[in-house]
């Protein structure tokens, strides 16, 4: 078990994470002891340095992790808003989809989109699918400035 503490509120408080998934929580108290709940209860620790005792000296994770995690963020080379679960290619209409957790049932489309909506069209990156499938659109795009160019020509 290699538990990893993501930082969510800056020193203040953390998601405890197990490979990817989340095992608990984190935080500082009105005491300055640091507050660990999780399945197995409430702990407390005097300090850091405690913590790291306990969990190991990589417990609290490098910034940089969260940044390659980013990359990761794409479905067949378009973009999206979160960590993508469930992928799927709509082949009929040529579409990235995903969904933002694993138990998700609304499905998003990956990229940049423009959409007509009744007042004109609107820009919409990773736009839900039922908002694709009632309007019109044209998309997707890899990069926000090729949605741009698309929509100063439409408009």
């Amino acid at each position: 078990m290699t538990v990893k503490a993501k930082p969510i509120l800056d020193g203040k408080f953390w998601i405890l994470e197990d490979q990817g998934n989340r095992v608990g929580t984190l935080r500082i108290d009105e005491n300055n002891k640091y507050i660990v709940s999780n399945a197995r209860g409430v702990s407390s620790f005097n300090s850091r340095g405690s913590l790291t005792k306990t969990f190991g000296k990589d417990f609290f994770e490098a910034k940089a992790s969260i940044s390659a995690a980013i990359s990761n963020r794409d479905i067949n080379g378009y973009p999206t808003s979160t960590d993508p679960f469930n992928t799927m290619y709509d082949v009929k209409r040529n579409l990235p989809l995903f969904t933002k957790s694993e138990k998700s049932k609304s499905l998003y489309c990956a990229g940049y989109y423009i959409i007509k909506f009744d007042k004109g069209w609107v820009k919409s990156f990773c736009p839900k699918l039922i908002t694709v499938e009632r309007y019109t659109y044209n998309g997707p795009y890899k990069t926000e400035i090729e949605m741009r160019q698309e929509l100063s020509r439409v408009k």
